[in-house]
């Protein structure tokens, strides 16, 4: 992916002169599907900054900015194409926050966001193939690739004495890229896999996929699944013949529904999602208390989906317009900050303090929930939180 050199702050201002008051963000998410659990969180998050944004008044040009939910639903890329192109020809939204799972985002990217030359910042598509599929500098995500989760998990195995395991992933870009990359960062530390199938969602029955993971055996079965179906699925039918009794469950498949849904036989499972331990993480989820006392905001992917809204609306600021032809390249340019390391670093519940800075010309070094500083492909490294099923809770063990 090849971002494009900064643009000149003539046209961005010229560009800004035109822009409407009210900014729409598209936040384009799996409210139904296999994810359904964790997306209104993430959503929330998404608005979170928005509202952060909105009360500072401080935004360029009188903007106000809004948030308009659509469902991607993970897995139906035509359903979240639909959805993308409402955004976008009926909302006119500048800009969206998503998609969420890997094969639809790589869907919308080339027939939606491409086409209309719309900037798409995704908090938790990571499947390795996005890393270098065409996007004229549209892309973006605040999330890691599987390519490095991968590596993550296959020392999470080893370092707890896994010698074999046996590997179940979703049919989808998601779980194939994860599943592939654990299997070669675990080969390469001396674990032997000894299968890696595919499993379909929305089945009733996994029994015959069980069988044929507990017919090449393994210490661990590790589920590269989504947590609100098949991953599921292949757990519940685990459990029910005694095929495994551990597992190994990477990002996909936290979420507080799989424990919820299995109960004790999880005890003791373990693994690993995108997380942080960022200086601002904690503002971040003191803040999304304030905001609202009922929301978790250390559910997967919701700290990346403030990052992901921040970075968009910074972007604007800096390049005096919401035309994602002219923000998209100031977006690593607020991320990142200079490479002296004069930007002064913004972490959440400074937004408001951002655009300040921003509109007086002085340079900002966004970090955010996450930590966020991007590759030149758009990527960033991220941080992994190991964790560890207890008494029926998800315990961090270490930050990785």
């Amino acid at each position: 992916m090849k971002k494009f050199l900064l643009a000149t702050a003539a046209c961005a201002l010229a560009a800004g002169s035109a822009s409407a008051e009210d900014v729409k963000l598209g936040i384009l998410l799996g409210f139904t599907g296999p994810i359904e659990t964790i997306a209104p969180n993430m959503a929330l998050s998404s608005e979170m900054a928005i509202k952060e944004v909105n009360a500072s008044g401080k935004a360029a040009n009188g903007w106000v900015f809004s948030g308009v939910r659509a469902d991607s639903t993970c897995i139906d890329a035509a359903a979240a194409q639909a959805a993308a192109e409402r955004l976008v020809t009926s909302e006119g939204v500048k800009g969206i926050i998503g998609a969420d799972c890997s094969g639809v985002t790589r869907a919308v990217l080339t027939n939606t966001a491409i086409p209309n030359g719309i900037v798409m910042i995704s908090p938790s598509a990571t499947s390795p193939a996005l890393s270098d599929d065409p996007d004229e500098g549209l892309f973006f995500r605040t999330v890691p690739s599987d390519a490095r989760e991968g590596v993550i998990m296959a020392d999470v195995l080893a370092e707890r004495g896994v010698t074999s395991i046996a590997i179940s992933y979703s049919n989808s870009d998601y779980g194939k890229g994860q599943a592939d990359a654990i299997a070669a960062a675990a080969e390469a530390k001396g674990i032997k896999v000894t299968i890696n199938a595919s499993h379909d969602d929305g089945k009733a029955d996994y029994s015959a996929e069980v069988a044929a993971l507990a017919a090449a055996g393994g210490d661990v079965l590790v589920v590269a699944g989504y947590v609100d179906q098949g991953g599921k699925g292949i757990i519940q039918a685990a459990v029910d013949t005694g095929a495994f009794t551990t597992f190994g469950l990477p990002g996909g498949m936290f979420g507080e529904s799989l424990t919820q849904a299995i109960g004790a036989p999880l005890e003791g499972s373990y693994g690993q999602h995108p997380s942080s331990d960022a200086a601002g993480y904690q503002t971040y989820l003191d803040a999304a208390t304030a905001n609202d006392p009922t929301f978790d905001g250390s559910t997967n992917f919701a700290p990346n989906s403030y990052d992901a809204t921040a970075i968009l609306i910074l972007a604007m600021q800096a390049a005096g317009s919401t035309d994602p032809k002219v923000y998209k390249d100031k977006i690593m340019e607020v991320a990142n900050g200079p490479a002296d390391g004069s930007g002064e670093v913004i972490n959440p519940g400074e937004l408001g303090k951002a655009l300040e800075l921003i509109a007086a010309g002085k340079p900002v070094n966004y970090e955010g929930a996450t930590g966020v500083t991007f590759l030149e492909n758009g990527d960033v490294m991220g941080r992994y939180r190991e964790y560890q099923i207890k008494d029926g809770k998800w315990e961090t063990v270490k930050y990785r």
